[in-house]
């Protein structure tokens, strides 16, 4: 299937687990990947694997918390692939203690990184494909947005305001031909995912409960992402926008 044929695709944290994954299943289906990441040999490495599988793609240094670079590189983006037609906001970060052991100083980066560097995204994005009156935009957010998570205020806090964030851009585009989605993962096998196992102080005991929590039984891995970013960014959603849509193994269920 080729449905993504030609199509310009950007990924804010390209070069980490669920970007990656969603790069190179987006580039095997004929999209034009920009793969943004703030470590560039992370980004290149997501690139690398793309192409080896006949796929097209370019890394980009990109860090989402500085307008300039963001600029520059949807500006390169257009530049070498032409017009963008698939934005994937993925890039995140997190720290996992609870609200009051951390400080005002980590508030400032978990906002920057997860809430300011969506906005940025959207902001140098959105005018470009609401003058074309076309576009994908799928945003990665968190089922800690939903239900919230014991250690992640923050973090949490940053992807609920990511869902509304969503949800009142899918208004104001929607003239413009623009979807705009969520994707909330649940636990899923990644670095992030690790750093907070590491955090629990019994990784191990912690993974467990997850395990047991989730109704079918395991954590998810990034290859469990992709197809429902893809879902979203097809034109067979295209008469979907607003919503959100939690891959979880059934941990969250939402009406």
């Amino acid at each position: 299937m080729r449905d993504f044929q030609d199509k310009t695709i950007i990924i804010t944290g390209g070069g980490g687990g669920i970007g990656s994954a969603t790069a190179r299943h987006l580039a095997s289906r004929g999209g034009q990947i920009a793969v943004y990441d703030r470590d560039l040999n992370a980004a290149e490495k997501t690139v690398s694997a793309i192409k080896a599988e006949g796929g097209v793609a370019q890394a980009f240094a990109c860090d989402i918390t500085n307008r300039d670079q963001i600029d520059h590189a949807v500006a390169a983006t257009e530049e070498a692939f032409g017009p963008i037609s698939v934005l994937v906001n993925n890039a995140g970060w997190d720290i996992f203690r609870p609200f009051l052991q951390t400080s005002p100083e980590e508030w400032e980066k978990l906002i920057a990184i997860n809430l300011v560097g969506a906005l940025h995204m959207h902001h140098a994005v959105l005018p470009r494909m609401a003058e074309r009156k076309y576009g994908r935009v799928i945003n990665i957010a968190s089922d800690a947005a939903r239900v919230g998570s014991t250690g992640e205020a923050v973090y949490a806090a940053c992807k609920a305001a990511l869902v509304a964030l969503s949800k009142t851009l899918a208004r104001e585009h929607a003239r413009d031909g623009i979807t705009l989605n969520v994707v909330c993962p649940g636990p899923t096998d990644t670095n992030l995912f690790a750093e907070y196992a590491k955090g629990a102080g019994n990784p191990e005991k912690l993974m467990e409960a997850f395990r047991r929590s989730i109704p079918l039984g395991r954590i998810g891995t990034p290859d469990d992402l992709p197809g429902a970013i893809a879902f979203f960014a097809s034109d067979q959603a295209g008469f979907i926008t607003g919503q959100v849509l939690s891959v979880s193994g059934g941990l969250t269920m939402s009406g």
